[in-house]
C-alpha cells in the first residue's frame, strides 16, 4: 500500500531515518519535505548522513509565522496528496510540518499515523503543545513513545489504535553513536577535551521571541565562565542580531558556531559535562547518554527524564540556570522508558497490521 510521510525539521529527519527503511520493505513510501528547516546543516546533510531516501517533493516553505506557515503547508500538500492518493499519511512529533501534514490529510479524508502521539507538556503557551494536541485530534493510528503518552491519550478519550512503540530517535542514537566516534572530528576541530565544556542549544519561540528571556539566558552563559559550545539555530541568530546580543559573545567563554551535522552533534552531546537546551530531542539524548540536562523551559513533555533526576527545568531564569550549571550533578538510577531499541520495526509492524485491517473492512 502507499504511504506519504511528511517531514520538515531536523528531529523528524532523524526519526524518519529508520522508520522509512522499515516500512519500505512492505509498502511504497513517498517522502514530502515541507522545507521548514532549509539550512544545509539542518536539512540536506541529514539525508546523506542518515541515508534517508530523498524526498520526492520539497515544498520549500521557509521562515514564516506559525499560522501562515501551516496554512501554506496545507495548500501545497493538498495537490501532492491528491496526485499520490496514499492509503496513510505519517507525521512525526510536534512541529508546524506535523500539523500541516495532518490537516491536509484530513481535508482529503486520508487516515493519519502520528509518531510520538500523546506527548504532553500541558503548557498551552508552547506552539509545539498545540501542534501535538491538534494533530492527535486528527490521528487514527497513535504510535506513542512511552506508557505515559498512551495514558495521556486515554485520559483525553481516545480508545483505540494506541500503541506504545518506544522512541525511534533513541533507537537511531544507539545505532549511530559508534559511527559518530569514528567519523566525527568535532572535538579536535573545536580544540575541546572530553567533559571540559557545556553544550547549549536554543530554538524555542518562547525563548527566541522574547528579548527578556533570550537576554537572561545569554547573560547566564556569559556569567558562568564555563566553556560553552553554542551551535546557533537560524531563528536564534536572527533574534540575537535583532536584540544586539551577538556582539556580547565575541571573545567570550561562549563558542558560537553554525548548526552541525548529526554525528558531530552526537559527539558533542556524549562528551559534554552538561547540556543546556530547550530541545525536546536533546533532553532524551542526554538522558540516554547519561549527561546531566538543564532545560530552558518551565515544562517538558519528556517527564521521565525529570522524574528520574537527570533533567532539571529552569526556564529562562538566569539565577536558576547558573545554579544548575554549578550544582546540578545527578547520579540517580535510570529506568527503561523509551523502548527496547527496535522501535522502527514495531512501528512498521503496527502500520502493516493497521492497513491490513482497513483492507478487510
Amino acid at each position: 500500500m502507499k504511504i506519504v510521510t511528511v517531514i520538515g525539521a531536523r528531529p523528524q529527519f532523524i526519526k524518519a531515518a529508520l522508520v522509512s527503511k522499515a516500512i519500505r520493505k512492505k509498502h511504497e513510501e513517498i517522502i514530502v519535505h515541507t522545507g521548514q528547516h532549509f539550512d544545509i546543516n539542518m536539512s540536506d546533510i541529514f539525508f546523506s548522513q542518515l541515508k534517508i531516501p530523498r524526498p520526492k517533493y520539497n515544498l520549500n516553505i521557509k521562515s514564516l509565522p506559525r499560522a501562515v506557515m501551516i496554512r501554506r503547508m496545507v495548500q501545497k500538500l493538498l495537490p501532492v496528496m491528491k496526485r499520490e492518493k496514499p492509503d496513510l499519511v505519517i507525521v512525526y512529533g510536534d512541529t508546524n510540518s506535523t500539523l500541516g501534514g495532518a490537516l491536509a490529510a484530513k481535508k482529503l479524508s486520508i487516515l493519519v499515523a502520528h509518531v510520538e502521539a500523546g506527548m504532553r507538556s500541558y503548557d498551552k503557551s508552547m506552539p509545539e503543545e498545540n501542534n501535538r494536541v491538534e494533530t492527535d485530534k486528527i490521528t487514527s493510528l497513535f504510535l506513542c513513545s512511552t506508557k505515559i503518552a498512551c495514558s495521556n491519550l486515554k485520559k483525553e478519550g481516545f480508545k483505540k489504535n494506541i500503541h506504545n512503540a518506544g522512541d525511534v530517535m533513541l533507537e537511531l542514537l544507539g545505532h549511530s553513536i559508534n559511527i559518530a566516534k569514528k567519523k566525527s572530528k568535532i572535538l579536535a576541530k573545536l580544540r575541546l577535551k572530553k567533559k571540559s565544556y557545556l553544550l547549549a542549544t536554543i530554538h524555542r519561540a518562547s525563548n527566541t521571541d522574547s528579548k527578556k528571556n533570550l537576554t537572561s539566558i545569554i547573560s547566564a552563559f556569559l556569567e558562568s565562565k564555563e566553556t560553552i559550545v553554542f551551535p546557533i539555530h537560524p531563528r536564534t541568530k536572527k533574534a540575537m542580531q535583532k536584540y544586539n546580543l551577538m556582539n556580547k559573545l565575541k571573545s567570550s567563554n561562549v563558542k558560537c558556531i553554525a548548526p552541525l551535522p548529526y554525528f558531530d552533534v552526537l559527539m558533542l552531546e556524549k562528551n559534554a559535562r552538561k547540556i543546556v537546551t530547550d530541545s525536546g530531542g536533546m533532553q532524551k539524548e542526554s538522558f540516554v547518554l547519561k549527561v546531566p540536562c538543564i532545560t530552558l523551559r518551565n515544562s517538558t513533555e519528556w517527564v521521565e527524564t525529570v522524574s528520574d533526576g537527570w533533567n532539571i527545568l529552569v526556564g529562562a531564569d538566569k539565577n536558576k540556570i547558573l545554579n544548575a550549571i554549578t550544582n546540578f550533578n545527578p547520579r540517580k538510577k535510570q529506568h527503561l522508558h523509551y523502548g527496547n531499541g527496535h522501535t522502527s520495526k514495531k512501528i512498521a509492524r503496527v502500520i502493516s497490521s493497521f492497513l491490513l485491517s482497513l483492507q478487510s473492512q
